[in-house]
């Protein structure tokens, strides 16, 4: 162990109370020793405990029946979210206004980004609306387990599997994580089974005895896999081991536009890959706070003045590490329609 490691070591220490997930930024995360006595387990099982404990108070935002199919599939699925005027409104606003965005490049897809604080809402009606919609909002913080501001974005996913490029990472399944975490995505144009839909494995949200051992056995080397996003953390599940957790089929969302997903992506999900050139619209929320809180409130960016602007603040950070190191993962794209071709 480094020197600045001992150093770190109450920092490290402090971190295991939190959602820090690297196994090779933290020595103790990623120690072999503490895994082997069961570290990583206690806390994978702590979290969906305490998760489990504030999404019951969190009953009343959703029906009966998307409870039911979240329990069982780990996903909540809504056609024809919009009405249909204000879904024409909606493509009308994005499709004529142009907007602050950033480009992330992963492979052969890049993914364009483009926050929505209040300031950019105002003059957009059919877009704040469908920001604030409540089966997008409501969804998010049931499944997240918090009544917490979500962050959103538009998003646009342009993929181009022309071979020139590796493939984008996205397209092997991983949990993002080692607890319940949301996300969603409200697909605003139909999305064509061969243009990559998002995909995710029916009830690998939750920790059966295949999916402790499992864990568990990746704990031991993670810190040292050759593969960085698993290393850090999000773990990715060969295509190979899926009938050894015992998985049905995965369900691949080729859905019309104006459908909803609401995922809890601690289960193992995916963008499959593109056989041709694509371009998906919508907008994305993610929901993800400390997973050892008791309460389901008390949240910061909820706050006047933060409320509906993390977006944009992670962008300001993104903006900062270009200027001071000189690279970041998501760079700025300028002012853009939404669906111009990345020039990254």
């Amino acid at each position: 162990m480094r020197a600045a490691d001992v150093l770190k070591m109450p920092y490290y220490a402090a971190e295991l109370a939190t959602g820090a997930k690297s196994f090779c930024d933290n020595p103790l995360i990623g120690s072999r020793r503490l895994n082997e006595a069961g570290l990583h387990v206690k806390r994978i099982q702590l979290a969906e405990q305490m998760a489990d404990a504030r999404r019951r108070r969190l009953a009343h935002l959703i029906s009966d029946a998307d409870r039911a199919a979240y329990q069982r599939d780990g996903y909540i699925e809504t056609r024809n979210v919009l009405p249909e005027e204000q879904l024409a409104g909606l493509r009308r606003e994005i499709e004529t206004t142009r907007f602050d965005a950033w480009d992330m490049r992963q492979g052969n897809s890049v993914t364009r980004f483009i926050p929505l604080p209040p300031k950019v809402l105002r003059n957009l009606p059919h877009l704040r609306a469908a920001v604030w919609s409540k089966p997008l909002q409501n969804g998010l913080r049931y499944v997240g387990s918090t009544n917490g501001d979500p962050l959103i974005y538009l998003h646009i996913v342009l993929t181009n599997p022309d071979g020139k490029r590796k493939a984008d990472p996205q397209t092997a399944f991983h949990s993002d994580t080692f607890h319940q975490t949301a996300k969603c995505w409200l697909f605003l144009y139909d999305i064509d089974d061969a243009e990559g839909p998002f995909t995710y494995i029916p009830g690998s949200h939750r920790l059966t005895p295949e999916r402790l051992a499992w864990e568990r056995e990746q704990s031991l080397t993670a810190s040292t896999d050759k593969n960085r996003l698993h290393a850090r953390g999000s773990f990715r599940l060969p295509a190979n081991e899926l009938s050894r957790l015992n998985y049905p089929d995965p369900v691949r969302f080729a859905v019309p536009g104006n459908s909803l997903v609401v995922a809890d992506t601690h289960g193992f999900h995916a963008r499959a890959t593109s056989e041709r050139p694509s371009v998906r619209v919508g907008l994305y929320g993610s929901l993800r706070r400390n997973p050892f809180l008791p309460w389901t409130g008390l949240d910061v960016f909820s706050l006047p003045g933060a409320k509906g602007r993390q977006a944009q603040i992670y962008m300001g950070q993104k903006d900062l590490e270009m200027r001071l190191k000189g690279k970041t993962s998501h760079k700025y794209a300028g002012k853009v329609l939404p669906t111009e071709p990345s020039r990254f």
